[in-house]
């Protein structure tokens, strides 16, 4: 297969993630996979649809849900995997770049994204 350049501002047209550039160049997330940096990206990514609906809790964090089929299918990986970057990720096992909250039997985790900016110190 080949491909043709670009010309002009024609990559203009097309809709991107963003992943932000700290997670790339900082050594504090120097662990984690890229994998898990592009998972976090997809994240952010579903936030402004859960702005627009609302998910907010009783404290005024925004959430989202994403369910494991769905980073399996976005990610194109298996389950197993998913899991791994869920995990990688976590505040449990991981970065702490996310919280995830059980909501019951068949119900998607709620995922809270944490700022990748450390609280200011006081």
């Amino acid at each position: 297969m080949q491909f043709d350049y670009f010309y002009g501002n024609e990559a203009e047209q097309f809709t991107f993630y963003r992943i932000p550039k700290v997670l790339i160049k900082s050594p504090q997330f120097k662990q984690v996979s890229d994998s898990a940096k592009i998972l976090y990206g997809l994240m952010l990514d579903r936030m402004s649809l859960s702005i627009r609906n609302g998910w907010f809790d009783e404290q005024g964090r925004a959430y989202i849900f994403y369910k494991l089929d769905d980073i399996e299918e976005d990610m194109n990986c298996s389950t197993g995997k998913a899991i791994k970057l869920l995990a990688e990720l976590d505040t449990k096992k991981g970065v702490g770049l996310i919280e995830r909250v059980k909501q019951g039997q068949g119900k998607a985790d709620k995922i809270y994204l944490k700022k990748f900016e450390p609280f200011p110190k006081k």
